[in-house]
């Protein structure tokens, strides 16, 4: 048990513990607060419900600063989408409805109109979603359908967007050239399709990128690519990443922070080595219990 403490405390410190990339590092080696005295990036406190189905969240409260990596972890059914989609202001579409306060960089989103949230999605606010396959358009080549995402907020030809899109996508581990937009989703590997939703979301250099589910259909390999990706994205261009997952192990190798919720409640959320190594709710002690320590994602060079 003992072994498997220490275990946890390395893989947490391989996602949190680099003292020498910046104040956010600092401040998780040796402050119990990110960025104190900062303004929040993102602060909400919201309520979420379905016709039938009551209170799917109930008064969940959560902050998130400029460049934080902070992952939500609970159980499927438990609301962590439901959440995602609060923060979007699309719940109505699934027929839900949200009630309470959605501030980014202080901008109150539940008073703002749907033509100004438009602006705010994929602009300010980016999205990852479970499945890149059917996320991507099967008819529409790579290159349409970045181009697409980029005109939905910036002008620019497509032959000015191109050396853009390449250089992203190449930052993204992905050997692109002309060729590469010009495929399909369908000549794509899941993993490659995946980087590709990554670029899409990250276009505009959004505040916020919520990462829901996004590694799970991964396999080991890439999925540690894909997190790694992330952890860039944070440290270079100061991303705030929510990171929505059922599997406590990737929010540990990735996150400064640990949210776990249950039934639509925030039952705990600590830095992510206190989490792995003194979790306080029953729920939580039962998820590091039973966590297991692959030697893949415990990457002794890291730390």
């Amino acid at each position: 048990m003992e072994e498997e403490s220490k275990q946890h405390v390395a893989l947490a410190e391989q996602g949190t513990d680099r003292r020498s990339e910046g104040p956010l590092r600092q401040a998780m080696a040796g402050e119990s607060r990110l960025f104190e005295g900062k303004p929040p990036l993102l602060a909400l406190q919201l309520s979420a419900s379905y016709p039938g189905k009551g209170d799917v969240l109930r008064q969940l409260r959560l902050e998130m600063q400029p460049g934080e990596t902070l992952g939500l972890v609970g159980e499927s059914g438990s609301g962590k989408s439901t959440l995602a989609l609060s923060i979007l202001r699309l719940l109505d579409l699934k027929g839900g409805k949200v009630t309470g306060s959605v501030r980014l960089n202080g901008r109150e989103l539940m008073m703002l109109s749907d033509s100004e949230m438009r602006e705010i999605r994929g602009r300010d606010i980016g999205l990852i979603l479970q499945s890149p396959m059917s996320s991507l358009n099967p008819a529409l080549k790579i290159g349409t359908q970045m181009y697409e995402t980029w005109r939905a907020h910036k002008a620019g030809s497509r032959k000015e967007c191109t050396p853009r899109f390449l250089e992203l996508l190449r930052t993204l581990n992905l050997d692109a050239d002309g060729n590469f937009l010009e495929r399909k989703p369908s000549q794509l590997s899941v993993g490659q399709a995946q980087r590709v939703l990554i670029a899409m979301a990250v276009l505009h250099h959004p505040a916020l990128l919520l990462a829901d589910e996004c590694t799970s259909s991964l396999d080991l390999i890439t999925q540690k690519e894909v997190l790694n990706i992330f952890r860039r994205l944070s440290q270079e261009m100061g991303t705030g990443i929510l990171f929505i997952s059922h599997d406590l192990l990737a929010v540990s190798s990735l996150c400064h922070r640990v949210a776990i919720l249950r039934n639509g409640e925030l039952v705990e959320i600590g830095l992510t080595k206190e989490i792995l190594t003194h979790p306080q709710h029953p729920y939580t002690k039962q998820l590091v219990a039973a966590l297991p320590v692959p030697e893949a994602l415990v990457d002794p060079g890291a730390r």
